[in-house]
Formats: structure tokens, sequence, C-alpha cells
């Protein structure tokens, strides 16, 4: 295994990977993917990308071409040192000042941190992924060239266009997850310091995964949707998932659009109703049946809950965040409501909270507290005999580690499912790891990108989805149920069940909360839940 030896490795052997994993040499999977030397094979950058790209290890996420003169590699350094100093400033980043500062200027070096990095320990505790080696060299970086104060006092380090380069690479091997900042004693964030730096590269330095930017963000600002569906696009979308649910269910529904005076503004993660098209069918059967009063918006960008800003740039994720509480104010509803998407629910909630001031701090409210609300007032029938398979929850990061939703979903799959057929993970709650597409990890699939992030960032998740199966047989006759409430993740963990051909080995399936209580209606026909791949 190939491991920096200090942070001042980061600038040093231009062009060479710092950091090399060896498959053979990662902690094996538990059965019956326990056999290492059958692991799908790890795919190599290709020489011509090493030779065009900034090279960290052994993978490539951001694209960012080696400069060509003295100019572009002066442009390198000053333009990160701009933003630095900008992270730095109340008037550039007085939203995230505060914990930004106090990250900086504190560390304990005691390395608790380490221990909770999924990322870290996958990689047999390469120092390069070392939740603080980033952080390390940031706060160096800080110290000597923005505050200008000794580095015999925190260390030193010598700037140029490779240490930028490869600090901005190095911010997109972390999923964000937060799990550090859970377990510091003194609350250091080093997941925000790396979203720090990602947002120093996109804002002052344009440099950016096109996934999350031209792909991601600004597609969605000009058509509506990250998906590229269009108002009149998404419209016919919902109307075709409502027909075919129908068919399914035997309950006629119709979602409403633009209902003005509603009670709930509901808003999906726009790849459930491109790829998941079960889950807002299953969320407008629910809420037509409990007798809510709802619609959904077909203003450009309010059908779309997602908001990849919320990862790298400040005023991108503002744009989002204010259409979608515009479109609200537009309607006059009394709350919204955020369907299964993680990030969704961070973007506009705990961090809009910062921008969303009058009247566009309307009242947001987590799907999981109305599904669950909904189960309590007993408008629904429920036979969770229907359910008589094992079930497992997955608990989204930005969910419940940040925002502490914990026990509304339990309370769901308590009334839905019958005795001793729901088994936890462990760890589980504020404690459980990420699904590993973290932080736009999900929709990355640039080079090799795609095999880095299921060798090392998804392959904690998928050994603790095998954990908690463990009692159960492990093949296709058996089928067995991941309950993963979040869009972002489903993503990831249908792309690692795939990388491992997990459905066809070992029977575990995939799917929402919702889809779980349509599947125990009574009212609805049986078999929601179809257990067919997709």
């Amino acid at each position: 295994m190939k491991q920096p030896d200090s942070v001042k490795d980061i600038g040093r052997n231009p062009g060479q990977p710092m950091a090399q994993i060896n498959p053979l040499e990662q902690i094996p999977l538990p059965p019956p993917f326990d056999k290492i030397d059958e692991e799908p094979t790890f795919a190599q950058i290709t020489d011509e990308a090493r030779e065009k790209f900034v090279v960290l290890d052994d993978t490539i996420a951001v694209n960012i071409p080696k400069p060509q003169n003295k100019e572009e590699e002066d442009r390198l350094v000053q333009g990160f040192l701009s933003g630095l100093e900008k992270c730095m400033s109340t008037e550039d980043n007085w939203a995230f000042l505060q914990p930004f500062e106090m990250s900086m200027e504190h560390c304990a070096h005691c390395q608790t941190c380490s221990d909770a990095c999924p990322i870290y320990e996958e990689s047999g505790e390469n120092e390069l992924y070392r939740p603080i080696y980033r952080s390390e060299i940031l706060r160096r970086i800080y110290f000597k060239y923005v505050k200008k104060e000794s580095p015999k006092v925190h260390g030193d380090i010598d700037l140029n266009w490779e240490v930028v380069a490869r600090l901005i690479e190095l911010s997109y091997r972390c999923n964000i997850c937060r799990r550090c900042a859970q377990t510091c004693p003194i609350g250091v964030d080093n997941a925000l310091l790396s979203r720090e730096i990602r947002k120093i590269a996109s804002m002052e330095m344009g440099i950016v995964p096109k996934e999350l930017h031209k792909d991601g963000s600004v597609l969605q600002l000009e058509v509506g949707s990250s998906t590229g569906m269009t108002p009149m696009i998404v419209k016919d979308n919902i109307e075709f998932i409502d027909e075919d649910t129908a068919e399914r269910t035997g309950i006629t529904i119709e979602t409403p659009w633009d209902v003005e005076g509603a009670d709930i503004l509901l808003i999906h993660n726009a790849g459930e109703i491109m790829a998941w098209p079960e889950n807002p069918g299953a969320f407008a059967t629910v809420f037509e049946a409990a007798g809510l009063s709802w619609t959904m918006s077909s203003e450009a960008v309010a059908y779309d809950g997602i908001n990849y800003g919320v990862w790298y740039d400040d005023v991108q994720f503002a744009r989002v965040a204010v259409k979608h509480a515009a479109a609200a104010k537009k309607l006059g509803v009394k709350k919204i409501v955020l369907g299964e998407c993680g990030h969704a629910h961070k973007a506009l909630t705990v961090i809009a909270d910062k921008i969303l001031t009058g009247d566009l701090n309307i009242p947001r409210e987590s799907s999981m507290v109305t599904l669950r609300d909904i189960i309590r007032s007993g408008k629904l029938k429920l036979d969770p005999s229907r359910n008589d398979f094992p079930v497992t929850l997955h608990d989204p990061c930005n969910l419940v580690r940040l925002m502490g939703i914990v026990t509304p979903q339990r309370e769901i799959l308590e009334a839905v499912l019958p005795p001793g057929r729901f088994r936890e993970m462990a760890p589980h709650g504020v404690e459980n790891y990420c699904c590993g597409g973290g932080s736009g990890f999900a929709i990355m699939s640039g080079h090799n990108f795609q095999d880095w992030r299921h060798r090392m960032t998804g392959r904690r998740k998928f050994r603790q989805i095998l954990e908690a199966f463990s009692d159960e047989p492990m093949d296709k006759e058996h089928p067995k149920y991941l309950c993963a409430p979040c869009s972002n993740c489903k993503g990831q963990i249908r792309d690692i069940i795939n990388y491992y051909d997990a459905w066809e080995k070992a029977g575990i399936y995939y799917g929402g909360l919702v889809e779980l209580i349509v599947n125990a209606m009574v009212d609805a026909e049986p078999g929601f839940i179809d257990w067919e791949w997709h």
C-alpha cells in the first residue's frame, strides 16, 4: 500500500499518485462475498488522463487540467488564497464563518475522527484518507499564508500549484457524512472544511465536477430539473405514474398541481420520478387515502427537490433554495413537505434557515414526520403480514445525523411490518454509515471513479447490509428488503448491489419507506412491491 509520510508530501512528486490501494489488502466482506480475489476488478486510470489531469491517487473526480505555464500555476495558487481569505470574511462567508473558523483554529490531533471515518477504515488506514490529513494541510496554508503566523507554531508547508490542485481533488475523497464531526470531543467539523475547499474551488476558481455543476445545479436552474425535465414533461410523467399506480393498487389517484392555499407543497427529488416512479406514486396514494390537502408545483425548479449547491457552492445553493421557497409562497401553502431525499432535507431546512427570512421562511417538514402522523391518525387500514420478509433500514446521513430524525421512520416500520421482521444495522441511527454516495459521489462516474466509490466509500455500507441480513439465507429465493428513504442513497445502493451482483447472488433488494406503507394497505391490491430489479 502506497501512502504519504507527511502533509508536506501533498506538494511533492508531481504527476505521481500519492496513494494507491491494493484491493487484495482490503478487509474481506462477509459471506457470500468474502473471496476478495473474486471481487470486481478495479479499472485503472488511462495514461492519457494521467498526462492531462492532476493526479492524487487511484482515481480522478474533478478533472483539473495540469497548468501549461508559470502564469497558470500562479493563477491556481493566488485564486485559492483569495478564496480562503474570503472564507474568513464576515461579508463573504457570514453563513458558515463561525463553524469554519472554529474548526480551522482548533484541533487536538487526537485522531478520534479517524476511527469514525469509513473511507479511512476501508482504505486500510491509508494516511491520505485520514480526516485530518486534508484539514491539516488547509490549516497550515491558512496560518502561514493568510494569517502570516509562524510555521514553528502551526506547522510548515510550501505552497505551490500541485498542493492546491491535489487539495481540491482530495476534498472529493470525503462524503461529508460528518461522522467525524459527531465524534470529535471539541466539535471540529472536518467535513465542513472539505466542503469549504470545494466552495473555494468553485466560487473563486471555477473548478468543480461537471456532474454537480454543469449537469446538475446549472441544468436545474436553466430547465427546471437536473434530470432535464421541463414543467410540461414532469406533469406528463406524473400523469403516467398516477395511471400506472392506480392499475397496480386499484386505487384511483390524480396528483394535484398548483393548488393555491393547499396545506402541503410536496417536493420530490426528481430522480424518483425518473428512476423509481413507484415512490411518487406511493406518496400520492397515501396522501389521498389520508385525505390530506396537498399539491405539487409546476414552477421550474419547484418540482425537483435536489440542490447540489449544498455540496460545493453557496450561490448555486441559494438560487435553488429561494426558488423552492418562492413557489411555496406563490401558492400560499402552509408548509413544504420534503420527499425521500436526504440532501434536499439538509438544503431546505437547516442550511436554508440561514437565507430564507421574512415571508420566504415557510415551515418545512420531513416526509418521515408527515408519514408518521398519517400512521398515527389511523386513517390507513394496514395489514403488516403483506410485508412478511426481512427488512433493514439505512439511515441517510443528512436526514438522521444532521437533523436528528431517527424515530419517525422506525415507528412507521413497526406499524407496517410483522413482529420480528425488522433488524437494525449496526451501528444505526446517528452513528450509521453513509451509503457511500454522499456529497455528490452517487452521480459521479468519470474515469474509474465509480470503481473507487464502490471499493472505498460504499464498501462499508455494503458490509453493513450483509451483516444485517447475516441470519438469512443468502440467495435470490429468499428476498430481503433494504429500506433507504433517500433518492441519492438509493442510487448508490442500486449501483453497489449491481457492482457485486447482490440481487442475483444474495437476494438483496432495495426501495423506499412509503412503498412499504402502500404494500401493507388493505385497500390496495396486494403486491405493490413486485421484486422486479430496477
